[in-house]
């Protein structure tokens, strides 16, 4: 039996792990001020971003959601492991040998987790797949890419493979890479029968699906042949790592394009992701037989870090009403992106694939480039459900169109579509003018109770046993900034200073909390920011381990070295003064209450002290 990871080991790791490196696979991060990166959320769902990340202390927080902690939680959070597993699976990404507690040497291979497992008997049936694409064989397989316009390099570039025919060819390979029956039932690779489990995949072109990551996580399967009883395209069912909601086909080679281009093409099938890629759309993705919906528009928003800055999302669809349908279906999805949503339909139905195949990479990126605001095609689609030749169908299309109007979030732009539907109505401007604004109010109403760009309050309870500080109060705005000084830049506490911070009282207890933690640590500190947050985190009581998370990664507002030194400095000297101005205060009261004929010396030494303060402070307010 393995024994536990080392605590040193685990340190080591968190250590020498580049937390921003990881964050980066699941987050599109822009700077954020010297040392900071931010993007948005990937644990909640939102519009601006206050995902940050500060690699110099190890940590990433969320201040919309509280979201926080280190490299190793964020890998268990986004990759749904245990502790256990992330920390093995960021030791195998550096390099770094672990080893365990009791002679334990780590877990076996039968004692690896179930989702690493999973992920191994995915990898090694793709790997079975594409070899068996240069078999005999598959000679129908490659046929079907060769007159769709795709040749070996493209079906390497995209992992094409080839399921053979017959009913254990897959079973026996998994079989004798010594992956057990109950193993290979979770794969959703395998149907089961009365004679135990079969290939699921048989005599099929099989396309791997592969998270944002890169880890194959299932299979799409093209029927070749006639005799084929089963549907065109079949994948892999739900399993505990296929989620179809949840996956984006193409995401793995098309995420840092879409980063790049702030541009996301949503098509709707794997052969049109490949035409798209190689006629020069590399940003497009195709959903897995479900409708583009609200799981991957988070994943969608987080790779356009959709902030409001720009970037586009395109969907397209097919010309006949199948397509109008799941276009519309998208307009219902449209206000959640900030990102303008356009809609490109190819007028004879051609979808890219077969637009790539008769004219050309030329024509795939003339439709791209041929999107239409997807209000725009929602509000025709609308019209064109009523008989405008008549008094009633035109007043029937208003009342149905003038919402879509409303929802148009550039203020400036609706005004003009108000009049283009005017027009398309052949009513007066006026008309159309007030049922737009009437529609545009209930919405407002009935949106009152959660309006959208406005940052939601922590919530209740985050820290229970301490009053979250007032951000309007100056004392308290200067702790803050005092302690986040001290977590982020702890070699700014040297010598007389430290013997300054150490002695200062703070008047919030959240934060007397954390400067008493940070007293108890300090003594051990060794000069790695990494564990100074993190024996931080463990000296606080427990409701205040975010509000450490927090101050740790709030990024300074200053933009170079010498910057943070001076902002540093300063910071530090307001507290310093701020005691001063306290103990004055104190010692002006001893000074009111004595009798200074009764006790002369006392009067004298406290006025030499109060002297002293006074030059204390004169002396900072000067340096600072």
């Amino acid at each position: 039996m393995a024994g536990l990871i080392k605590r040193e080991d685990i340190d080591e790791v968190r250590q020498r792990t580049d937390i921003k490196e990881v964050v980066d696979g699941y987050v599109t991060l822009k700077g954020a001020g010297l040392g900071s990166y931010k993007g948005l959320c990937p644990f909640h769902d939102e519009r601006s971003p206050s995902f940050t990340v500060r690699p110099q202390v190890g940590r990433y927080h969320c201040f919309g959601c509280g979201e926080d902690g280190d490299v190793i939680s964020f890998v268990q959070k986004l990759d749904h492991t245990s502790f256990h597993e992330a920390v093995e699976k960021l030791a195998a990404r550096i390099g770094y040998e672990l080893r365990y507690e009791d002679g334990g040497t780590g877990p076996s291979r039968e004692e690896v987790g179930k989702r690493q497992r999973l992920l191994d008997a995915h990898k090694i049936a793709d790997e079975f797949f594409r070899a068996q694409l240069l078999t005999a064989g598959a000679a129908e397989g490659r046929k079907f890419l060769q007159q769709r316009g795709f040749d070996r390099a493209a079906a390497d570039h995209f992992g094409v493979g080839y399921a053979p025919q017959g009913w254990d060819a897959l079973l026996k390979h998994l079989r004798g890479r010594g992956f057990t029956d109950p193993e290979l039932k979770l794969t959703g690779m395998f149907s089961e029968g009365n004679r135990g489990i079969y290939d699921r995949f048989r005599g099929r072109l099989i396309w791997p699906i592969r998270d944002i990551a890169g880890d194959t996580i299932g299979f799409g399967a093209r029927k070749l042949y006639e005799d084929d009883q089963g549907p065109k395209y079949l994948n892999t069912p739900e399993t505990t790592l296929y989620k179809k909601s949840q996956v984006l086909y193409g995401i793995d080679l098309a995420k840092r394009n879409i980063a790049k281009d702030r541009q996301l093409v949503v098509v709707e099938g794997y052969t049109d992701v490949m035409a798209c890629h190689l006629a020069g759309i590399p940003t497009a993705v195709a959903t897995c037989g479900t409708a583009f919906a609200a799981d991957h528009i988070k994943i969608a928003r987080r790779l356009l870090s959709d902030d409001g800055t720009g970037g586009e999302v395109i969907f397209t669809f097919d010309g006949d009403a199948a397509g109008q349908k799941a276009a519309l279906r998208a307009f219902e999805e449209d206000q959640r992106f900030v990102a303008q949503t356009y809609v490109a339909v190819e007028p004879t139905g051609a979808d890219p694939c077969d637009l790539r195949q008769t004219r050309g990479d030329a024509a795939v990126r003339d439709l791209i480039a041929s999107r239409r605001p997807l209000f725009e095609f929602a509000i025709r689609a609308t019209l064109r459900k009523h008989n405008l030749d008549t008094v009633e169908g035109r007043v029937a299309a208003l009342r149905e169109s003038a919402p879509v109007v409303a929802q148009i979030r550039d203020a400036g732009l609706r005004p003009g579509y108000a009049r283009e539907l005017a027009g398309w109505l052949g009513m007066p401007i006026e008309d159309v003018s007030r049922a737009v604004v009437a529609a545009a109010k209930r919405g407002s109403d009935q949106s009152s109770q959660n309006v959208p760009g406005v940052a939601a309050l922590p919530p209740s309870g985050v820290i229970p046993s301490f009053h979250r500080p007032d951000p309007r109060d100056p004392v308290a705005s200067m702790e803050r900034q005092a302690l986040e000084v001290a977590l982020q830049e702890p070699a700014m506490l040297g010598g007389a200073a430290w013997e300054r911070f150490a002695t200062a009282r703070f008047a919030t207890p959240a934060y007397q909390a954390i400067h008493d933690a940070i007293r108890a640590t300090a003594p051990g500190f060794s000069g790695d920011a990494v564990q100074w947050v993190e024996a931080l985190r463990q000296e606080v009581p427990e409701p205040l381990q975010p509000l450490v998370s927090e101050l740790a990664v709030v990024p300074l507002p200053a933009n170079t070295a010498e910057a943070v030194q001076k902002y540093c400095r300063d910071i530090l000297a307001r507290l310093f003064e701020l005691q001063i101005t306290r103990i004055k205060a104190d010692k002006l009261g001893q000074l009111q209450r004595l009798d200074a004929t009764a006790h002369p010396e006392e009067f004298q030494q406290l006025n030499r002290e109060l002297m002293m303060l006074e030059m204390e402070r004169r002396s900072l307010r000067s340096d600072a």
